[in-house]
């Protein structure tokens, strides 16, 4: 019987410790509920310096289908997704982490949704089991990303299901920079979200520090949207409308001979203030700026240094 294939795209960065388990509990849940479908897993080890590559080729010796792409050095979780599903050969394809916190078992719930007729399944979270800090930054920077692009939800996503024509259009996308969440969105393809509870990570820690996390916040800031640039536009000309009024209020009162000494010191506080906005206006400006350069470039995304298929 031909079984249809679904890839399994699996970006791995210093997780030694789960990735058989993972490999295992999805083996499981296409034994089980999945029998007329295929996993196929494509593991992307995205410059780890710990024990996952050598525990991922040995479950290549346990399972031969597995396809290992271990890149040069580590080039972030989406230039490693990429990387995935650019090799992915299913009909469909999940992305999944390799540290046990979203649950395989979903993948089922996924599939039928795709049988349903939807080609983009998206597992949203509502629900976390991480540290406060963790808890609170993720709150305020999907908070944030909602803002510019109402369509993502407001915990985020990374847990997903897409089918082979938006497989294809994802992967003729070639911009650098990417904001994955916004890139999925944008296709405009039949979308289902199912809500869940991500779990305690219980191996390992999280590899995504603040400037990551920061970085990726500003790439999904001005990826999704014009938002930031409008925003700035319309600062300006609230700050220059208010700078006439107050100008008008000082010819006002000088010529009245109203203005006390302490005047000055609110002037100066204006020019700071107005200076202090500037400088951010500028910055904002200037990400832009540095990502049209940076695509002038057209330097490789990653670099793959070895594929084990």
């Amino acid at each position: 019987m031909h079984l249809t294939v679904v890839s399994l795209v699996i970006p791995v960065c210093r997780n030694e410790g789960t990735l058989s388990i993972t490999y295992n509990k999805v083996t499981n849940v296409f034994n089980n509920e999945l029998n007329s479908y295929k996993p196929e897993f494509i593991f992307i080890n995205d410059g780890s310096d710990d024990g996952s590559l050598n525990e991922l080729l040995l479950l290549k010796k346990k399972d031969s289908s597995i396809k290992i792409i271990s890149l040069s050095k580590n080039f972030g979780q989406t230039a490693a997704l990429i990387a995935g599903f650019k090799k992915a050969s299913g009909a469909m394809a999940v992305l999944l982490s390799a540290d046990l916190q979203d649950p395989p078992e979903l993948i089922v719930q996924m599939v039928r949704s795709c049988e349903s007729g939807n080609k983009i399944v998206i597992c949203h979270r509502i629900n976390r089991d991480d540290s406060v800090l963790s808890v609170i930054t993720s709150k305020l920077f999907y908070s944030l990303i909602h803002l510019a692009n109402p369509r993502i939800p407001k915990g985020g996503f990374d847990f997903v299901l897409i089918t082979r024509q938006v497989i294809d259009v994802f992967n003729s996308l070639n911009d650098r920079n990417r904001f994955f969440q916004g890139d999925i969105l944008l296709l405009g393809f039949p979308t289902q979200f199912l809500p869940y509870s991500r779990l305690k990570r219980t191996i390992g820690k999280s590899q995504w520090s603040i400037s990551k996390k920061l970085k990726y916040f500003i790439d999904g800031l001005l990826n999704v949207s014009y938002f930031p640039i409008r925003a700035i536009s319309l600062i300006g000309f609230t700050f220059s409308f208010l700078g006439f009024l107050y100008a008008l209020i000082v010819i006002y009162l000088r010529l009245n001979d109203k203005i006390p000494m302490e005047i000055y010191s609110m002037v100066i506080t204006l020019l700071l203030l107005i200076g202090g906005l500037i400088m951010v206006m500028l910055g904002i400006v200037g990400e832009y700026i540095w990502r049209i350069y940076d695509e002038t470039k057209k330097r490789a995304l990653y670099i793959i240094e070895e594929e084990i298929e």
